[in-house]
C-alpha cells in the first residue's frame, strides 16, 4: 500500500527490523508519544511511512552525551 506520495505504507513488525528493535518495543514508544509518526487507518491497523520513520531516526542523531 503506498501514500499519496507515493512513500509505500509500512507495518509495524517491517518498521521495528528495520530500526533494531522489537514490535513491543514500537508500541510503547506510540502509546508514549515518543516514537516516529504514524498512521492509524482502523482501530487495530497501524502503518508508518518511511520518511516519517527517516525523519524520525533522523531526529535522534547526537554529537556526545551533552546533547541530552
Amino acid at each position: 500500500m503506498t501514500n499519496q506520495a507515493g512513500d509505500r505504507l509500512l507495518t509495524p513488525g517491517e518498521v521495528a527490523e528495520w530500526v533494531g528493535m522489537t514490535t513491543a518495543a514500537l508500541a510503547q514508544l506510540r502509546y508514549l508519544g515518543n516514537g516516529p509518526r504514524y498512521r492509524k487507518l482502523t482501530p487495530k491497523t497501524v502503518r508508518y511511512t518511511s520518511a516519517d520513520v527517516q525523519a524520525w531516526i533522523d531526529a535522534s542523531a547526537r554529537q556526545g552525551t551533552a546533547d541530552e
